[in-house]
């Protein structure tokens, strides 16, 4: 056996498979290959097995898949001259290979850079209070800014969001003690709308016991037995009210008496009760006596002794 074609057939098998390798190359689902040919882009391959020619072609392997990238935090000034420390976050993808390739060298560290510049750009139009509350529409302008730059890089921001807004300490005091005086005013005027709302109702149940003496006598009489559940020892009755009493009293009885019209016990009743009969005048109080002189005092006896 001749030592010599053994040895030129092995690396003849091993040259091709070299070749082999260098010409087979598998383009993932996810990705996109360009082609170089002598240094120009040829074509553009897509996902599977694709032959190259060794020396001569380079594939470009470009992912398509979204990129998170997160923006370092910054130090920023608002409008309203406020310092504050906002990071944030970017979400991105190649829509066109070749250009993400050709017409810039690094995408993921320019999109970087341009995302901490934009940030602080449109932070800085916004005062505090709206970088707070809009957080929205700051993310949105962002976006669309940082779309507009790098569609020419074949590149597409898809979403852009402020992760974290740090403040100074003394800002955080002022902005509790402030949400704290908003709680105390709607805690007012909340009670304010109570009083006044009560006040029509009491204005109302006012004039509805103007037109019916008898409920406004009822409702005296019903303070008392919210008085008496009280268990007070002492209970004090107003001048006024005796007389509301007393008026009820002879209300009642006008009206039992009108219930037994007809009947002979009515008669009998005023009989017994002459001051309940209607139009009768109220009992007279007894007139007073007249007081007695005081007595005159005893005038001094006279003197035996009299004068020469």
């Amino acid at each position: 056996m001749n030592w010599t074609a053994i040895f030129s057939w092995l690396l003849a098998l091993v040259l091709v498979l070299i070749v082999a390798r260098m010409s087979i190359k598998i383009v993932r689902q996810y990705e996109q290959g360009v082609l170089f040919r002598l240094g120009r882009v040829v074509a553009v391959r897509m996902p599977g097995l694709r032959l190259i020619i060794p020396v001569v072609d380079r594939l470009q392997l470009v992912s398509l898949r979204i990129v998170t990238m997160p923006i370092q935090s910054q130090g920023i000034i608002t409008q309203d001259n406020v310092s504050v420390d906002i990071s944030a976050v970017a979400y991105y993808r190649v829509i066109d290979a070749v250009k993400s390739v050709v017409a810039i060298e690094d995408v993921a560290a320019a999109i970087n850079q341009i995302a901490q510049t934009t940030l602080r750009k449109v932070v800085g139009r916004h005062s505090l209070d709206q970088t707070l509350s809009e957080t929205e529409r700051i993310n949105t302008d962002i976006r669309e800014i940082l779309d507009a730059l790098t569609l020419a890089w074949g590149v597409e921001v898809t979403l852009v969001e402020l992760k974290d807004i740090q403040l100074p300490d003394s800002m955080k005091r002022a902005m509790a003690r402030q949400a704290e005086a908003e709680r105390e005013k709607r805690a007012k005027i909340i009670s304010a709308e109570g009083e006044s709302i009560a006040a029509v109702a009491l204005g109302e149940a006012s004039d509805t016991m103007m037109a019916h003496p008898v409920a406004l006598q009822l409702r005296n009489l019903q303070s008392l037995v919210e008085i008496g559940v009280d268990k007070n020892s002492t209970v004090v009755f107003p001048a006024p009210l005796m007389s509301t009493i007393a008026e009820l009293g002879a209300f009642l009885a006008r009206e039992d008496l009108a219930a037994r019209a007809g009947t002979g016990s009515a008669a009998a009743w005023l009989a017994g009760n002459p001051a309940a009969a209607p139009g009768a005048a109220p009992p007279e109080s007894p007139a007073p006596v007249p007081a007695e002189p005081p007595a005159a005092s005893p005038e001094p006896p006279e003197s035996p002794i009299k004068a020469a």
